[in-house]
């Protein structure tokens, strides 16, 4: 008998975690949190062992790893350690083999010009990619990422805390008993909810805090048939969609904030370098960072959060397509440009938007944005200077002409169902697919090619009016 085959069940909801964040430990008495700073005295070496372990071992981070290192915690706190590590040594190998495989990439790239520029009378002048080791992630902050096995949440019984943390410690069997105070928008953000099993502790400036979450089912609003509207991330503007719209800028005041926060830090440095040759000790020595540069940070993800909330207001019954970024491999030949693309955040751009999404019921899809600034919409023409400066893009084949960041957009809109290009695991995969589609297109316009005019390189000659295109087309 042929079996019946089974209906996919269509999605209707999406689970998304909140955490209520900021809940001060202040109603604890001083001995509560002297035994929750002797916990951490433990526990934080215990994790950045598991973490450097994880880091340099050639298998994938396990959180079922044995035990390897001897602790005064218990079994349960010891296990809570091994997690964090292998979800911190996870994302660190991640990241690293990431940026290793675009180094590579841009190797091959180099390589490649440099074969073709043998031939020319101009010097290469293109600097050869160099890969500097990552440093091995150091856990400075004490954090606890704790679950119902070592801290437990249970709700007061009388009116005067709202909740009571029941804390393993180093002391077994005599768990510690903190007592949890809620603001009023704390009690708005948890009313009517169930909490979640997780909870996270963590001290900053010598005070301890509070992480709670809960999960909330969110319907859907997106239809089937909704357009899609693709969204490409930059510096220029965060946010540029394929509908012509513009949303948020680093250039301007924040700009020039960094401007002068990393002379500022320069200048420190240099001072920190010469007072170590004179032997001043480690500990006496001026740090870089600075408070400055820690509001700038702070100032540029709100201004990315409000750039995302007013994107999505816009396109409530769109779908959104963006780039699957990342920033851990985009290096610029200039340390000011390298300085400056990290101060912007672009990395903060995309969970962002897929929070934003997700929040109002909106569907937000990743796309390979390999390419996606260089490549021609019309003849899948790929090359470097298909994009004359940061403004302009203008095909060397076909002639076509837009707004650059407003065409990446597009592009990646485009990009949205294609089966080939998504099933490509690397840069070089994606270029050969799309250099396949512009030879496919140049044998269905050979005619036209004919009609032009005399044989040219197709690469350099100057297009035909058939085949120029307004930007505002």
């Amino acid at each position: 008998m042929r079996k019946k085959k089974r209906k996919r069940k269509k999605k209707t909801k999406q689970t998304i975690t909140r955490a209520v964040t900021h809940i001060r430990l202040i109603e604890a008495n001083p001995g509560k949190l002297e035994a929750l700073d002797q916990l951490v005295a433990v526990y934080l070496p215990l994790c950045q062992q598991y973490t450097t372990l994880f880091c340099e071992a050639e298998t994938s981070p396990d959180k079922y790893q044995e035990t390897v290192f001897k602790t005064d915690l218990s079994d349960r706190l010891h296990r809570v350690a091994i997690q964090q590590a292998a979800g911190i040594a996870k994302s660190f190998r991640t990241n690293r083999a990431n940026a290793y495989q675009a180094y590579l990439e841009d190797v091959a790239d180099y390589a490649q010009a440099k074969a073709q520029a043998e031939g020319r009378m101009s010097a290469f002048k293109r600097r050869e990619p160099t890969w500097t080791e990552w440093d091995l992630p150091v856990l400075r902050v004490p954090v606890i990422q704790a679950n119902v096995n070592v801290v437990v949440v249970e709700k007061s019984e009388d009116s005067t805390f709202d909740y009571w943390l029941r804390v393993s410690t180093l002391d077994v069997g005599n768990p510690l008993r903190v007592p949890v105070k809620l603001a009023s928008y704390h009690k708005r953000a948890l009313e009517g909810r169930t909490l979640n099993a997780s909870t996270t502790l963590h001290k900053r400036n010598g005070v301890w805090w509070l992480t709670l979450s809960f999960d909330e089912d969110v319907p859907l609003q997106t239809k089937p048939d909704a357009p899609t509207v693709g969204v490409d991330v930059g510096i220029a503007h965060f946010l540029t969609t394929s509908t012509n719209k513009a949303y948020g800028s680093f250039h301007g005041k924040m700009a020039r904030q960094h401007k002068h926060d990393r002379e500022k830090r320069r200048r420190k440095a240099k001072l920190r370098a010469c007072l170590e040759k004179k032997g001043v000790p480690k500990g006496k020595l001026p740090s870089t960072s600075s408070e400055t540069s820690q509001r700038l940070s702070r100032h540029v993800k709100q201004e990315i959060n409000r750039a995302v909330n007013a994107l999505v207001k816009d396109h409530r019954d769109a779908r959104l397509i963006y780039e699957d970024l990342n920033v851990a491999s985009m290096r610029f030949k200039a340390r000011v440009m390298n300085s400056y693309l990290y101060a912007s955040h672009l990395g903060h751009i995309p969970e962002q938007l897929a929070w934003a999404a997700a929040k109002q019921g909106m569907a937000a899809h990743t796309v390979r944005a390999a390419y996606s600034s260089q490549e021609c919409p019309r003849c899948h023409y790929v090359d470097r200077a298909n994009r004359p400066n940061q403004k302009t893009f203008k095909c060397l084949v076909c002639g076509y002409a837009d707004q650059a960041d407003r065409k990446a957009a597009q592009t990646l809109a485009g990009r949205w169902g294609d089966r080939k290009l998504a099933a490509c695991r690397s840069t070089s995969e994606v270029k050969a697919l799309l250099m396949t589609r512009h030879e496919a297109w140049k044998q269905q316009n050979q005619q036209r090619i004919q009609d032009a005019g005399p044989p040219v390189q197709l690469s350099f000659w100057d297009p035909p009016e058939m085949f120029l295109e307004s930007s505002h087309e």
